[in-house]
């Protein structure tokens, strides 16, 4: 079992900035791609950005040139920096990974993991 776990969220004004964190624990064989996604109540779920095991990146057009995506595989640990942030962005922020287990690798399993979630509130 692999655990994910966002902190970094908070409360800004338009224009601020936010580093958002996942730290994956567990029994970890494993983290393929990993990224961010938010929610908004009643909106879907969106991609924000993910990052490959070789560290290659891809953005939503709405936060491009706004926020970076990073991963420390040493440390199991995937960061989102938010600039310029928008009222828009507000949303509940869920750090996501595929990956395996030792026990996943051993049965021939893939698993995607979601964290908790993280809230982000942009003030106008």
């Amino acid at each position: 079992q692999v655990q994910l776990v966002e902190s970094g969220g908070g409360l800004v004004r338009a224009g601020g900035s936010l580093r958002l964190s996942c730290v994956a624990s567990g029994d970890i064989f494993i983290l393929n791609g990993m990224g961010w996604y938010r929610q908004v109540p009643g909106i879907e779920r969106e991609l924000v950005a993910t990052i490959t095991e070789d560290s290659t990146t891809n953005y939503a057009d709405s936060v491009k040139g706004r926020f970076t995506i990073s991963r420390d595989n040493t440390k199991n640990t995937v960061l989102l920096q938010m600039n310029s942030l928008k009222p828009e962005d507000t949303a509940i922020y869920y750090c996501h990974a595929n990956g395996q287990s030792y026990t996943d690798y051993e049965r021939g399993y893939d698993v995607d993991y979601w964290g908790q979630g993280t809230q982000v509130a942009v003030s106008p």
